[in-house]
């Protein structure tokens, strides 16, 4: 603050000495006097201006170097993020978040169409086994699903083949039940909301053209 300040002092000093100036030339003095009067001007502005141009040098100098972000100070994960190609963390939660409700909600429906469109196809056929499961015992599930208490990405990384794994967390409130053929509930309580965690992998391959990240595994 004290090198702004120190500026603009010098900055009035100019405008002073050109003021003066004008006044003693409007008077209309002698050509020695106005001489001299002109020589002890310009010698003040070139001090005043190598004194301005030192006090930017210094000012810049001594002006902390600013970044977007510091990789010294990034984890790895984030640093695994930088890498892939226009990776925005939160479009990519905000995406990821929207995913685990319509897959949640599409596996209790046994909506296959659209899981295969967001899960890749080694989780696609675990969840079709299921499905087609309790098709076969008559078993219903039943998911309401309340919203998210967080989530938060807790790793990442690039295989050698290019293909970039991101692991996020989700903590959220639902209500799950299973009905038997007769509609009575055999797993959960209507009137009880679950609080779950999950843990998911979404995964991308970074030479592929489309953009859209598949949902590779799952852990409680």
């Amino acid at each position: 603050m004290s090198q702004y300040l120190d500026i603009i002092i010098l900055l009035v000093v100019v405008v002073l000495i050109f003021q003066k100036l004008k006044t003693l030339l409007g008077t209309r003095p002698d050509m020695e006097e106005r001489q001299q009067t002109e020589i002890k001007a310009a010698k003040i502005l070139t001090v005043v201006a190598q004194e301005l141009e030192k006090q930017q040098k210094e000012e810049k100098e001594t002006a902390p170097t600013i970044t977007s972000e510091s990789t010294t100070e990034l984890s790895d994960t984030d640093k695994t993020l930088k890498e892939i190609p226009n990776f925005n963390k939160e479009s990519f939660l905000t995406s990821a978040k929207k995913a685990f409700e319509l897959i949640v909600t599409s596996f209790a429906k046994g909506d296959t169409q659209t899981l295969e469109m967001l899960v890749n196809n080694k989780l696609y056929k675990k969840f079709q086994e299921i499905i087609n499961q309790r098709a076969n015992d008559g078993i219903t599930s039943e998911t309401d699903f309340i919203g998210f208490d967080s989530a938060e990405i807790t790793h990442a990384e690039i295989s050698k083949n290019n293909i970039a794994k991101i692991t996020v967390k989700f903590i959220s409130e639902q209500v799950n039940l299973l009905r038997n053929k007769e509609g009575e509930v055999i797993e959960g309580d209507e009137q009880y909301i679950q609080n779950i965690t999950d843990v998911w992998t979404f995964e991308r391959a970074l030479t592929s053209t489309s953009p859209n990240w598949l949902l590779a595994s799952t852990k409680k």
